[in-house]
């Protein structure tokens, strides 16, 4: 089974390059963010042609989540359970026997703002919504634009960019809480190579080209599912296209029926 995650920084803007990329790599489950779209204006039918369930949750203009899955999709919700009004950034769907949590997590702006600590409560929020609807031996993936490089080897001036929201101590900490619940980074499971990023800003000059990136996207899996997988890569190909989003898609691999 392959699942892959992907912001697309406005799917109607992208879609055209998203529709490619599932025609040449025929992901079993694709998870994107930052839609951008309400759901009355929610490209449903480019979807229906290619034979691909969906769920999504989208506002106007900014933030969105969505699941394109070629399985049946079980059972979805969208947003936590503590409040019944949110962003949309969380939608939760089982797709195979599988839990997929796929998340588009606040950047936080700057660390002396209220953004910032939007972000750290939302992690805390994320860290209670898995203790209280799963146990760390279900088979749950965690999926999305996290907005954090975990470790220096996932950004290309880590001593420069310490302190930045998305390679502060402070959202360190807080991933950490949520990683302890049960969860393996299953790109590192596989690839421990430095340079290896999903997002370049648009604003740097040739950063492609220079690899001045950051590694923001992530698949985590439980214990089951980090064991049952076979492979973790990121496809820089979709960034260097014509009109791109900023990231790339991650795509993990699973020996499961």
């Amino acid at each position: 089974m392959k699942v892959a995650s992907y912001n697309v920084n406005s799917l109607r803007v992208r879609l055209p390059i998203v529709l490619q990329w599932l025609a040449e790599h025929q992901v079993d489950v694709l998870c994107v963010q930052e839609t951008k779209v309400q759901d009355v204006d929610f490209p449903a039918g480019a979807f229906d042609e290619i034979g691909y369930n969906y769920v999504f949750k989208g506002q106007k203009s900014y933030n969105g989540v969505a699941i394109f899955s070629k399985h049946p999709i079980g059972y979805s919700v969208c947003g936590f359970s503590d409040e019944p009004k949110d962003e949309a950034r969380l939608i939760t769907a089982e797709i195979n026997g599988i839990i997929i949590v796929n998340t588009y997590v606040p950047q936080g702006y700057s660390p002396d703002s209220e953004k910032f600590q939007y972000k750290l409560n939302w992690f805390d929020r994320l860290s209670k919504y898995f203790r209280q609807n799963f146990k760390p031996d279900d088979p749950v993936l965690w999926v999305g634009d996290l907005n954090i490089a975990p470790e220096p080897i996932d950004v290309h001036d880590p001593e420069t960019l310490l302190g930045h929201v998305c390679f502060h101590p402070q959202v360190h900490a807080a991933l950490k809480k949520v990683m302890a619940w049960g969860f393996v980074d299953v790109f590192r499971k596989h690839c421990d190579k430095p340079g290896q990023y999903t997002y370049w800003d648009y604003r740097g000059r040739y950063p492609l080209e220079r690899n001045l990136g950051w590694r923001l996207d992530h698949i985590m899996a439980t214990a089951p599912l980090a064991q049952a997988s076979t492979a973790c890569y990121i496809d820089r190909e979709p960034r260097a296209l014509k009109r791109p989003s900023d990231h790339t898609p991650v795509v993990a691999e699973f020996d499961w029926c």
